[in-house]
């Protein structure tokens, strides 16, 4: 068999999954299934309020309402996959299709990285600025800012996508995961991966530590400028309240993100690894709209609007 045949054998990887516990397949099933039904839920409801009162027409919510959008494509990329394999014996993906998913998935990604750095400056403007955030965070500017983070977004993922099309896959066809991570495809390529591990590495620096420096600094002149408010300690906690769940799905997002990450670094992908993968991409497109929402005084009064509107109260 001549090497070229050798290069274009694998036509097919087999995702694992959580094949390896066959006793919690049911209740991992129904777990998976109740989360995603919750993210279609709320993610499109919370982007329905919005629309829908003028109140909450203001940059905070424009940002919120693209990331309940980009939430709601990050779980789908991988999720529906998973679920549709739990009960299949041939747990196949073809490579085209595990390198689209890889593709979606790194869109979706970056893009609520760089979005997370959009809201951080957002609250910046608004607590440090407020004489002339009105003016600063004009609807216009807000519209570039979201242009800004899918095509920054859109551009990692295509440099992304083109480093992995330079591979060939030729041994092993097992992935050890739910979904086609960039890790697992790493250790299963039979060409020389140093060049995307370049990437990988400048991919990270760029969308990962700049985005991380921006919010802490942005954060920093935050705290300083809420530090200055005289007036009460009322004053200074209804500032400090405005940007806790920013800070939260912050760090929720990065923590979790980082912590796989790092731990299959070597390629490899342990349990601990795959129930951790859960968290960031399932559990945060979850959570996201409640720790948006859930002691947003603005949120609970649209909702009652909307409620007499329709006049159900």
């Amino acid at each position: 068999m001549t090497e070229e045949t050798n290069l274009t054998e694998i036509t097919h990887f087999i995702l694992l999954g959580f094949s390896d516990f066959p006793r919690l397949t049911g209740v991992l099933f129904a777990v998976f299934l109740v989360m995603y039904i919750m993210t279609l839920l709320w993610n499109p409801c919370l982007i329905f309020l919005i629309r829908m009162d003028s109140h909450l027409h203001t940059p905070m919510y424009f940002f919120l309402s693209n990331l309940s959008i980009i939430d709601t494509c990050y779980i789908t990329s991988t999720v529906p996959k998973m679920l549709s394999q739990f009960y299949q014996e041939q747990k196949t993906i073809t490579v085209g299709g595990c390198l689209a998913q890889n593709f979606i998935f790194s869109t979706m990604g970056l893009s609520e990285s760089c979005l997370m750095t959009a809201m951080a400056y957002n609250r910046y403007a608004a607590i440090c600025n407020p004489l002339i955030y009105s003016a600063v965070m004009s609807p216009m500017l807000c519209m570039q800012m979201m242009l800004g983070v899918y095509v920054a977004a859109l551009s990692g993922a295509i440099f992304n996508l083109c480093a992995l099309l330079q591979l060939h896959f030729c041994g092993p066809n097992v992935i050890n995961h739910y979904f086609c991570d960039m890790p697992q495809l790493l250790i299963l390529s039979c060409s020389n991966t140093f060049f995307i591990q370049v990437i990988t590495a400048i991919l990270t620096l760029i969308y990962g530590v700049v985005n991380v420096v921006v919010i802490m600094i942005s954060y920093c002149y935050i705290v300083v400028s809420i530090m200055k408010i005289t007036s009460s300690a009322k004053g200074r906690s209804k500032a400090f309240n405005t940007c806790a769940s920013h800070l939260t799905a912050v760090s929720l997002f990065y923590t979790s993100s980082i912590f796989v990450y790092l731990s299959s670094s070597s390629g490899t992908s342990s349990n601990i690894d795959r129930f951790a993968s859960v968290f960031y991409t399932m559990m945060i497109p979850m959570l996201n709209p409640l720790i948006y929402t859930l002691r947003n005084k603005e949120i609970k009064d649209a909702v009652k609007r909307l409620l007499k509107k329709r006049g159900y109260c």
